[in-house]
């Protein structure tokens, strides 16, 4: 019987050492971040950045996209108490926003400040965190997301281009309440995101470029990472280490209300339940 218990014991260990080897996970309970699971689907993306055609501006071409992965990403933004455990820890710098109440997104954070929080939780968790790029973040904003195409314009004319830009931007609506709300005051969208473009603009990973659609072709012409773009209501460009939209910084748009962040969790902590419930029922068999 003994030698019977040892086989079963050497037979669970072989069948369990590769996938624990490989998923190694070593979350913090008190810093679970709930997520949400969207499958890699297709969808109408219009690149960011600034786009000219025979000298002339013209809108970012629109295409339809599809991301290499499903995508994991927060149902709500990094609210002020979340961010305040940063602080006390001494991973991210303190804002005024992270005194605030605790419900509410924490905004007043830079790029990199957004940028840090991720590295601490990442840390904590022993899950990787990181800001979502513009493309992740259209298609987890869903219905929410604004098409930016610039109105159709006689392009020989500067001024006119100008004058309809600037009228397309006044006429945007803007959020009633200019100040936090807490959490999932502005509804669920489809995907099941909270607060998604609300008064809270969110922080991505993508930098802001300069292209080429000549001869049919896109030809980046200029990367500039000290510029990021921004999602909310609709698309800005700001200037990496600015924490207050209104004092200025932004590089291109209307400006923010404010800014916030949500993060992509790239292993999340709910791949561990499966591998739990393999360990489980194989012991059983002993």
């Amino acid at each position: 019987m003994l030698i019977l218990m040892k086989a079963k014991t050497a037979m669970i260990a072989g069948a369990l050492a590769a996938p624990i080897l490989a998923t190694t996970f070593a979350p913090a309970p008190d810093d679970h971040i709930d997520g949400v699971h969207l499958a890699s689907v297709s969808f109408s993306y219009r690149a960011a950045g600034d786009f000219s055609a025979g000298g002339k501006p013209v809108a970012g071409p629109l295409r339809e996209h599809r991301l290499t992965t499903d995508l994991v990403i927060m149902d709500h933004l990094v609210t002020s108490d979340e961010y305040a455990r940063c602080v006390q820890d001494g991973e991210c710098p303190r804002v005024a926003a992270s005194d605030s109440a605790p419900n509410v997104p924490v905004v007043g954070v830079n790029w990199h400040d957004a940028s840090s929080y991720a590295a601490w939780i990442s840390r904590k968790t022993g899950i990787t965190h990181r800001l979502p790029t513009d493309e992740e973040w259209t298609l987890a904003a869903g219905e929410k997301a604004s098409d930016e195409a610039p109105p159709l314009v006689d392009p020989s004319d500067p001024a006119q281009a100008w004058i309809a830009r600037y009228e397309a931007e006044s006429a945007r609506s803007r959020p009633n309440e200019a100040a936090p709300q807490p959490t999932g005051t502005f509804g669920t969208n489809s995907k099941g995101l909270k607060d998604v473009a609300a008064n809270v603009w969110e922080w991505t990973e993508s930098c802001f470029v300069r292209a080429t659609l000549d001869d049919g072709r896109e030809r980046v012409t200029n990367t500039n990472c000290g510029v990021r773009v921004v999602e909310g209501s609709h698309r800005a460009y700001m200037t990496d280490f600015i924490r207050d939209p209104k004092t200025g910084g932004c590089a291109q748009g209307a400006p923010p209300t404010n800014l916030g962040f949500r993060l992509v969790i790239v292993r999340p902590a709910s791949m561990v339940a499966p591998i739990g419930r393999t360990v489980a029922k194989l012991l059983r068999l002993i």
